[in-house]
């Protein structure tokens, strides 16, 4: 299953959007442009839908309050709506629409409340709320039924596939130093704090093989690697050990502490491509990595994307991993920035990328342009004969 289409209205940036998705999207824009906080729509209902230690209340207070997931310039309407289509396949009516509208106590502890909650199954009702419990017993409005396993059991698919939902930014130093921070209230662990500690609880038959894809890939990108493999040390920590050629034979061992950040975030990369079938969500896969490796990066996606069948949105600001040809318009989302929120378009329905991109030009030349703070230029102009930076 995979999301086909995504709608909201008042959700952080974004005042409203509405945008088909792919088996393989990219989103562009200018920093706080939203790009985050567009994939953060379906870690929302991932956080959601896993229920215990997640659930509506705690989804919303670990995002600050619904006032910081509404959008600021959402005055006439003041609800947080999300719409999300899913389907087997692109080009096939959508199996699953699930619909969420989002409200908060007008006074006391300003709770969040549902304002309304609606899944369709090929078109047909399946839940609609509030309905006359919710009427009779408003507290019930203060939780989804995608948290209550005794009230979604006729559209358990749909919270099965929130509930895979995969999100990755890994960032090297809290997998060098897993103690030095803290795992996300968001209900993850995306920047890798106990991503040794999942390596070590796949099983290892399976642990072996996905090391094995990811060393004959390091040799490629890690000049002089010979073997990457994984082991425990004498009080039971995991480690990440890499071997390498070397002139003295017992001093090219290498574990996570001594790792560059680009082999790191490869190797956190290269492992999330194999771990499930799940939808995934990848932050800027371009950091640290040599540009040649980050223009394959597409082909990689393309790949998982066509072998497990899942689908791949990835954020980034890298030319390098646009100027791919076979990065299509359809699979890039545009994101603008202007007074009243961020807007949200495909690059397929911008005249002028489509003109360059039919001219021949990739999607780093064609779309990246339209996506660049518009004055960037200003950045050096204000720093020109010592003037200070306004």
């Amino acid at each position: 299953m995979r999301i086909q289409r995504l709608k909201i209205t008042n959700w952080k940036n974004f005042q409203k959007a509405d945008v088909a998705l792919r088996d393989r999207m990219f989103i562009i824009g200018p920093n706080a442009s939203g790009k985050s906080n567009l994939l953060d729509v379906c870690r929302f209902l991932r956080d959601i839908a896993r229920g215990q230690g997640g659930g509506l209340q705690q989804a919303i207070k670990d995002r600050g309050g619904l006032s910081k997931v509404r959008c600021y310039a959402a005055r006439t309407n003041p609800f947080v709506e999300i719409e999300i289509h899913l389907g087997d396949q692109n080009g096939v009516p959508s199996e699953y629409t699930y619909r969420l509208g989002l409200s908060q106590e007008p006074r006391g502890s300003r709770r969040p409340l549902v304002r309304y909650e609606e899944v369709y199954l090929k078109g047909k009702v399946v839940l609609q709320r509030p309905d006359d419990n919710d009427r009779d017993d408003p507290e019930r409005l203060t939780e989804t039924h995608l948290e209550q396993t005794a009230a979604n059991k006729n559209f358990r698919d749909i919270v099965s596939f929130f509930n895979s939902v995969c999100y990755l930014h890994l960032v090297p130093q809290m997998v060098r130093s897993p103690e030095s921070g803290s795992i996300s209230g968001q209900g993850d662990d995306p920047f890798g704090r106990t991503f040794l500690e999942r390596m070590a609880k796949t099983p290892e038959k399976t642990r072996r093989g996905r090391l094995k894809r990811i060393e004959q890939a390091l040799k490629i990108i890690a000049p002089h690697l010979t073997e990457l493999s994984f082991d425990r040390d004498e009080k039971g920590q995991p480690h990440l050990i890499a071997r390498y050629e070397h002139w003295r034979p017992d001093a090219g061992q290498q574990n996570e502490t001594q790792f560059s950040d680009g082999t790191l975030r490869a190797i956190g990369l290269l492992w999330a491509l194999q771990e499930g079938t799940s939808l995934l969500l990848i932050e800027e896969p371009e950091l640290s990595l040599n540009a040649e490796i980050v223009k394959e990066i597409p082909a990689m996606l393309s790949s998982v994307s066509r072998k497990n069948k899942r689908q791949v949105v990835v954020s980034t600001h890298s030319r390098d991993l646009l100027s791919d040809k076979g990065i299509t318009p359809e699979e890039t989302i545009i994101l603008k920035t202007e007074k009243e929120g961020t807007i949200v378009s495909l690059a397929s329905d911008d005249p002028t990328v489509m003109a360059l991109y039919e001219s021949g030009l990739p999607i780093s030349e064609a779309a990246l342009p339209q996506a660049a703070p518009l004055d960037a230029i200003q950045l050096s102009l204000n720093f020109e004969n010592g003037n200070e930076a306004p």
